[in-house]
This record gives C-alpha cells, sequence and structure tokens, in this order.
C-alpha cells in the first residue's frame, strides 16, 4: 500500500555531511509523522530524528546541533541532513512513516534502510 525508497547513504569522511532521502509512494490519504532510525552493527534500532506533519521536530540528544529532518509534504519526501559526521554515526539508516492508506487506521510503514559509514 506504501513504500518507502531511501537514497543517500555511503561512505564519509568524519567531519562530513551526507543527506538523506526517503519517498514514500502509493495510496496516501494522509501522511503523519515521519522520522529516521539507525541500527549500528550489534545494537540496538534507535529513533535518531522525527518530524511531525505540522512540522515539529525532535532529536536524540545524540544527533542535536548536528543533524535536521526536514519534510516535503506535497512529494510525501523526508530528508536527513547528517552534518560533522562522527563514526559512532556509522549504521544502517531506515525511514519510518506513519500513513493513512486504505487502512481503517494509520499504520508504520519502514523503509529497506540504506548503510552510511563513517570512516577515515
Amino acid at each position: 500500500q506504501v513504500q518507502l525508497v531511501e537514497s543517500g547513504g555511503g561512505l564519509v569522511q568524519p567531519g562530513g555531511s551526507l543527506r538523506l532521502s526517503c519517498a514514500a509512494s502509493g495510496t496516501i490519504f494522509n501522511m503523519h509523522a515521519m522520522g529516521w532510525h539507525r541500527q549500528a552493527p550489534g545494537k540496538q534500532r534507535e529513533l535518531v530524528a522525527a518530524i511531525t506533519s505540522a512540522g515539529s521536530t525532535n532529536y536524540a540528544d545524540s544527533v542535536k546541533g548536528r543533524f535536521t529532518i526536514s519534510r516535503d509534504n506535497a512529494k510525501n519526501t523526508v530528508y536527513l541532513q547528517m552534518d560533522s559526521l562522527k563514526p559512532e554515526d556509522t549504521a544502517v539508516y531506515y525511514c519510518n512513516v506513519a500513513a493513512q492508506s486504505w487502512d481503517l487506521y494509520p499504520k508504520n510503514y519502514w523503509g529497506k534502510g540504506t548503510l552510511v559509514t563513517v570512516s577515515s
């Protein structure tokens, strides 16, 4: 019903920047919160940043001041601008949205993930 396609991951040196994108497609009547999670090797998946349909944002303490989440409602796309990257930011980044499709209630949808590697 709703498909998510992430892009923008890759290898970057410490201190560098990357911009992740996640485009949602399919039958979407209403898009609610959108966000990014990440999972590093051997660790649990954690919330990185989220943005509501009204534009309110929240961030994990570890990325505050370095990452910026934004969304384009017309394109059903969410972005994550990542600056001042650190090796500990290395992880698979997953897009997550709450969307109203044909189901009675909004559902959570997940992308397949994009790998971000921060290394010199």
